[in-house]
């Protein structure tokens, strides 16, 4: 133990001298990495120096955690037990003892300080966080830093440490991760031991309305246990009735902003109590705060919020009659907020986002708190012969099938009128149309046609919508596509098409067309006087064949003889029948030539004989 007192009092970083401490005191088996029996032994030892450190500082009336700082090395200098408490870290970081027993150490000492020096001690914790968050220490030591939060947390007082509890939750929330199942409510059981005691009679020799002074507080015993309201039907007309008192004299009294500018909610943020006092006498000043009528206006829309949330049991789920009345007593409420002064329009907007991301979480829960760190895809050969079939989803993958199961009623969802949806011509030329009015004095590096992501989506509107309008880009530029009814008359006038240039572009198509009808005139009149004249010699050069073929006849396949005369064919046939007489006729002249050939050969072989 001497040695441990000795090295902490050195100076210089404690990889200096932390391992050759270890191994004077222990003389491990190994040089680098204690056994067990070695680490249990290290572990008492270092629990019971920390004890006399803390019993040496309270003796001498000095606060833990600057025990032993020396006045000559300034600001920078360490009392003896963060000293302490540094070496064994760094001997837990590489991994020469156990890792859990740096945080041993820690859970020992906030059990033998005071509150006071707690928050000291606490301070410490977090300047550490990074390093006690590592993965081969957090293994090691979760479990018992949840335990030692935990024993802090019961200590504290929830009206007078605040800030000090909202620090370890905190720390909570950073040193765990996000899909840690212990520090989440799976089954959305709520707090009911959270009671909230008023006055059940009236006092005497004070002028207070008692009857809306017991209506204002027996919310509570609602907000406390929303669940408690859907199965029992008295339960919620009791409720609906005293939240409609409520909002009615909130309504009869509004604040106005002189009200709202004296009650400064910043400076009462610094002295912020958890519960608001419920004496009778202090009913008159209640209602005139506007920060109290916010707190009684936030815990209606959660428990709202809690009663639409989707996915409940036909047990727990509310009736029709209920939701509507649900729908109306959230809209009374959204608007006192925003009459509540000061900002009130802000305050609402602040509030429908945070409810907006608490669904995601409530999601998140119902699918069995899924982990959101993705481990990294091992490219694995498969084997041969072998497939993988493909799960098959509802919707198309795994992520729209999840999305379709998230709501009750995802068919309306398609005709919600706030669903995003493609923009008219109009809405969307809109605004380069207000810069282009020289009224609006809006500077030209401001202009929506300076963003190009904004003109080509909208060319690709206006060609599929407004083809007159497109054809304007052009001769004008994006500014031309703009439809003329959105302008101002003094610039409709300059992206006006004129009746002079109609005219005159109108007269040049038709001069153009007149040309080319000429020109194809003077090409195709030698053309047909050339037809005329080769037709004539044709039919001079045919008229000895002709009376050749008339003193022969052709055989044709079926066997029959036929004559030209007989081949000829009236106008009236279709074309389909032409074309195939005259294969028939390309056929039956080729027969014809073979049968030509065999008569003449036979001809020549008789004269030779």
């Amino acid at each position: 133990m001497e040695e441990f007192r000795t090295a902490i009092l050195q100076s210089g970083p404690p990889e200096n001298f932390a391992l050759k401490t270890v191994q004077e005191f222990i003389k491990p088996q190994r040089q680098t990495k204690l056994a067990q029996d070695e680490n249990q032994l290290l572990e008492n030892m270092l629990r019971t120096l920390l004890q006399e450190l803390v019993s040496s500082a309270a003796q001498s009336g000095e606060q833990i955690m600057q025990y032993g700082q020396s006045i000559d090395d300034g600001e920078n200098s360490q009392g003896q037990i963060p000293r302490l408490l540094d070496v064994v870290l760094y001997l837990c970081e590489r991994e020469h003892v156990e890792g859990g027993m740096i945080f041993q150490l820690l859970e020992d000492l906030t059990e033998m300080s005071t509150m006071r020096n707690c928050k000291d001690i606490f301070g410490y914790i977090e300047s550490k966080q990074d390093i006690l968050g590592k993965q081969e220490l957090f293994a090691r030591g979760k479990l018992v830093m949840l335990r030692t939060c935990n024993q802090l947390l019961r200590r504290l007082s929830k009206a007078n440490d605040v800030v000090f509890c909202g620090r370890i939750l905190m720390f909570l929330a950073h040193f765990f991760p996000l899909s840690e199942r212990s520090a989440v409510n799976i089954k959305g059981v709520f707090n009911t031991s959270n009671d909230t005691k008023y006055e059940k009679d009236p006092p005497a020799g004070i002028s207070v309305d008692f009857n809306f002074y017991k209506t204002l507080w027996s919310l509570q015993e609602h907000f406390c246990n929303p669940a408690s309201l859907t199965p029992a039907l008295t339960k919620w007309q009791k409720f609906t009735s005293s939240l409609m008192v409520v909002l009615s004299t909130f309504e009869a009294q509004p604040l106005s902003e002189e009200v709202g500018d004296a009650n400064n909610l910043e400076e009462e943020a610094a002295n912020f109590n958890i519960k608001y006092l419920t004496s009778s006498k202090l009913m008159g000043l209640e209602l005139k705060d506007p920060s109290f009528r916010r707190h009684i206006l936030v815990q209606c829309l959660i428990l709202f919020d809690y009663l639409k949330a989707p996915g409940k049991n036909d047990k727990d789920s509310p009736s029709e009659s209920m939701k509507e009345e649900i729908k109306t007593c959230e809209e009374r409420v959204k608007k006192l907020l925003e009459m509540t002064p000061p900002k009130g329009k802000n305050f609402l907007c602040k509030i429908e986002h945070i409810l907006e991301r608490e669904k995601n979480w409530v999601w998140w829960k119902r699918d069995g708190c899924q982990p959101f760190e993705k481990q990294p895809i091992e490219n694995k050969t498969i084997q041969d012969g072998t497939k993988k079939r493909k799960p098959r989803w509802r919707l198309g993958n795994k992520e729209l099938s999840h999305l379709w199961k998230w709501s009750d009623q995802n068919p309306n969802a398609l005709t919600d009128p706030q669903r995003v949806r493609t923009p008219t011509i109009a809405d969307y030329w809109k605004p380069l149309a207000e810069d282009m009015d020289p009224a609006a004095g809006i500077e030209a590096e401001y202009h929506h046609k300076n963003n190009r992501v904004y003109c080509w989506k909208g060319l690709r509107f206006s060609a599929r919508q407004d083809l007159d309008g497109f054809s304007k880009f052009t001769d004008h530029g994006i500014e031309g596509v703009v439809p003329l009814e959105l302008l101002p008359p003094d610039v409709r006038s300059k992206y006006q098409a004129k009746p002079s240039e109609r005219s005159k572009r109108a007269k040049k198509e038709e001069a153009k067309g007149a040309s080319n009808q000429a020109e194809e005139n003077q090409f195709t009149t030698p053309a047909s006087e050339n037809d005329g004249e080769g037709g004539r010699s044709d039919e001079t050069m045919a008229a000895p064949m002709d009376t050749d073929a008339m003193a022969r006849t052709v055989s044709n396949p079926e066997g029959e003889t036929t004559t030209p005369d007989e081949q000829k064919q009236s106008p009236d046939t279709d074309i389909g029948q032409e074309a195939g007489q005259l294969e028939a006729d390309g056929e039956a002249e080729a027969e014809a030539g073979v049968v030509d050939g065999e008569t003449d050969a036979e001809v020549d072989l008789e004269t030779v004989a």
